[in-house]
């Protein structure tokens, strides 16, 4: 009887070790598709940038931000993001929708309820930000969910505003 236990306990961390391996390499697979769909959306380089999340109570700031003095990087991150905002504003997500799919975490809501969500883009030190607020907590809520669902799909090229202190 024991021994049959401990092959049990052997057997069942022996499928969860291979279930964590394979999430390890579904999530990197993933992060590469999602780099591969950036490129064709974003035009600075992911690998000279870093894009930052930083979730609030009424909402988010997403920054991106070169990684050195690149100034050509810093006007592409401008350029993109004051687009971006113009089109969030208007309900307009076609994006993100192409590079992380129509599935994305938050996405339908933020396409759904727009009218309730202010957009506002502003230029920063080595690159640009959006701000999101809401007064709607299921809005709240959906920007946080997007905010995560971007962390996770950019993985080396994003962190948290936690992250970045």
């Amino acid at each position: 009887m024991l021994m049959t236990y401990r092959l049990m306990v052997l057997s069942l961390a022996s499928v969860v070790f291979a279930g964590s391996a394979c999430d390890d390499s579904d999530l990197a697979r993933r992060q590469e598709e999602v780099a591969e769909a950036g490129r064709a959306v974003m035009p600075f380089d992911l690998e000279a940038t870093t894009h930052v999340f930083h979730k609030r109570p009424d909402g988010g700031l997403q920054t991106v931000l070169a990684d050195g003095d690149d100034a050509e990087q810093v006007r592409l991150i401008r350029a993109h993001l004051s687009d971006e905002a113009a089109r969030f504003a208007r309900g307009d997500f076609h994006d993100p929708a192409m590079i992380h799919g129509e599935g994305m975490a938050g996405l339908h809501a933020l396409v759904m309820g727009y009218e309730s969500v202010r957009v506002e883009y502003r230029e920063v030190e080595r690159g640009a930000e959006i701000t999101y607020v809401s007064d709607d907590p299921a809005l709240v809520e959906a920007i946080h969910e997007w905010f995560d669902a971007q962390l996770s799909d950019h993985g080396r090229h994003a962190v948290s505003s936690v992250e970045a202190r």
